[in-house]
């Protein structure tokens, strides 16, 4: 008789669930049936998959951007003295009006932007404003810094004889107290293609327009800047070397012109 009423309760199971839960069951099946879609439809699976898709794609776009390298990182590990070497320096106030700039940092980067030289120098005057919002420059950089002449005859050694790529040289040379010839040097703030009306433009603003990389917020690092310049120049390295050797033609044929002037001149005068 037990055996029997067993089997009965396994065959209906509905009749011993509690009233509350079976009331519950009934609530989800008629709420469950508003969302259903009929097996014809295929819209909802056309939405879903669209919707898959897409997150998909905005998936392997956000990957595709974190696996891009950063343009200013080297793709190479050499770090020797190549034929093209980049240049930044980084100043400090001297002068009594805090207008008068001398060297605090100069950093050399070769072709492939790996850093050949990096040195804190010890201005020769007083220090009376570290520029640090700009330069980066701290008391305790300098603490342990080089003297300016010997860091000025290692540049010269390093740059001597090579192409020196930087933005507005003439400032940072003129820090270091040393020349270089002007077929040799590629200037950001004076290449044509570069100019804006005529006129210079910031480093940190032609990073932005032709590399697509953000440089210059807030301190300054003479290493990036010295990595933007020199992939700036090699972008642009073939037609800027055209541009260098025809500017190089053009004097070599004024000075050639200039010494015939000087005999007719002095035969009129004879």
């Amino acid at each position: 008789m037990m055996n029997s009423k067993m089997a009965t309760k396994l065959k209906n199971p509905s009749k011993n669930l509690n009233p509350n839960w079976a009331q519950l069951q009934e609530k989800l099946k008629s709420s469950g049936s508003k969302h259903h879609f009929s097996v014809h439809s295929s819209k909802p699976d056309e939405e879903s998959e669209r919707n898959l898709l897409g997150k998909r794609k905005e998936r392997s776009d956000e990957d595709s951007q974190a696996s891009k390298p950063h343009p200013l990182i080297p793709t190479s590990l050499d770090c020797s003295l190549t034929s093209v070497v980049a240049m930044d320096c980084e100043m400090v106030g001297v002068s009594s009006t805090r207008n008068k700039s001398a060297l605090a940092r100069v950093t050399l980067v070769n072709s492939w932007g790996n850093v050949l030289y990096d040195e804190y120098v010890r201005p020769l005057d007083h220090i009376v404003d570290f520029r640090t919002e700009i330069s980066g420059i701290r008391p305790r950089d300098l603490k342990l810094a080089k003297k300016f002449n010997l860091v000025q005859n290692k540049v010269a050694e390093m740059i001597h004889g090579r192409i020196l790529v930087g933005h507005a040289l003439r400032n940072d040379l003129k820090a270091l107290l040393l020349s270089h010839l002007k077929k040799d040097i590629r200037d950001t703030s004076e290449y044509a293609p570069f100019l804006k009306d005529g006129r210079s433009r910031s480093l940190k603003n032609l990073a932005a327009q032709f590399l697509n990389v953000e440089i210059q917020n807030g301190e300054h690092c003479p290493v990036e800047d010295a990595r933007a310049a020199m992939l700036l120049y090699q972008k642009n390295r073939k037609q800027w070397e055209r541009s260098a050797k025809d500017f190089i033609r053009l004097k070599e044929k004024q000075k050639k012109r200039k010494p015939k002037k000087k005999k007719l001149n002095d035969a009129a005068e004879g």
